[in-house]
């Protein structure tokens, strides 16, 4: 049962439904009187089989379940629709088909309701999803975000004032996890089976290269990922003759030196900004290596390091709430008009 956390100061029994429908999850939250009182996630599994995410499958699979999940997440807090207060829905980036989705819903209900509507960049979604917590960031906080699609190093020294020290030239991390597990032939999605199949396992079978970038707080993974693929073909000749300890291995050394990559140019930042908190988000926070890696450096540091519980790490609506919320309490309005293409460019605060 979800645990409700209070996540904001009282601001008059306020009541936020929040939409998320980036990619192959479908989420509906609930907060009220600054506590989260529900939090429903739909994954599509279904994906799986083709080894990623088919778009419009993605779409249609949103549009069956999103009207049950709003019902049951109202029924779930105990609220019902006519006294929301705000709607937010996540607008980009993410599969523009799944998004719309998520976005249309959202625009009419609002305009049903003749209540205030607030679009959500997602990423921003990710970056406050550690405010879900009841240990929270401290401004000014250095921030990791680590998903299937972004890799972003920011300062955050407000709500509003989010600093881009870093991103990645090339794959996401969680991209490079996906195909390295491919390679390997464990399947989709690939964070969870190389941290299942590594676990426990040496890291230094094959000392995988750590690229380093013009600006220092860059990432890039496609380096990593060809030394893989080469590594593999100059041993074994194709994935199919690699036995299963080897496989092991191979996963374990990729995964450490992903890993390392990206504790490198945290610590970097760490000795030039000084920050009260650090921040580890995304859906790849969830690998248990990076979580306790990231202890160590918080520990070292002397940081306090706030990382959101598994059910915040992934895509959910909660975090959509929570940070639509408190861009509507910062004055910040929208019409409907607000288009989902523009969302990144035009309507983030990340500079």
């Amino acid at each position: 049962m979800l645990e409700k956390v209070s996540i904001l100061p009282k601001d008059g029994n306020f009541k936020v439904l929040g939409i998320e429908s980036s990619c192959d999850e479908t989420s509906v939250a609930v907060i009220s009187d600054g506590k989260l009182l529900s939090n429903l996630i739909s994954s599509q599994d279904f994906h799986n089989i083709y080894g990623g995410v088919v778009p419009e499958l993605s779409s249609r699979a949103h549009l069956q379940i999103l009207l049950p999940l709003v019902k049951k997440s109202l029924q779930e807090s105990g609220i019902s629709l006519n006294q929301i207060d705000l709607v937010c829905a996540t607008a980009g980036p993410g599969l523009i088909g799944a998004l719309l989705v998520g976005l249309t819903f959202a625009k009419g209900l609002s305009y049903s309701l003749q209540k205030p509507f607030v679009p959500v960049n997602h990423i921003e979604g990710h970056i406050f999803s550690g405010f879900l917590m009841n240990d929270k960031p401290e401004f000014p906080y250095l921030c990791l975000v680590v998903s299937g699609g972004h890799t972003l190093l920011l300062l955050v020294e407000s709500d509003t004032q989010i600093t881009k020290l870093g991103s990645t030239i090339d794959d996401a991390a969680g991209e490079a996890f996906d195909k390295i597990s491919k390679l390997l032939g464990l399947g989709y999605p690939g964070g969870p089976k190389i941290q299942e199949i590594a676990e426990g396992k040496k890291n230094n079978f094959v000392d995988f290269p750590i690229a380093r970038c013009k600006n220092e707080y860059d990432f890039s993974f496609s380096g990593l990922k060809t030394s893989v693929l080469r590594f593999i073909q100059k041993e074994y000749g194709d994935a199919s003759k690699i036995s299963a300890k080897d496989i092991s291995s191979i996963a374990a050394s990729f995964q450490y030196s992903a890993v390392r990559a990206l504790l490198n140019n945290t610590e970097k930042a760490l000795n030039k900004f000084n920050v009260n908190s650090i921040s580890l988000v995304g859906g790849v926070a969830a690998n248990k290596m990076l979580r306790s890696e990231f202890e160590k450096v918080a520990s070292k540091y002397k940081k306090n390091l706030i990382i959101p519980s598994l059910e915040f790490c992934g895509d959910n609506a909660a975090m959509i709430a929570y940070r639509g919320l408190k861009l509507h309490q910062a004055g910040i309005k929208y019409d409907y008009d607000f288009n989902a293409y523009a969302s990144l460019s035009d309507y983030s605060f990340i500079k």
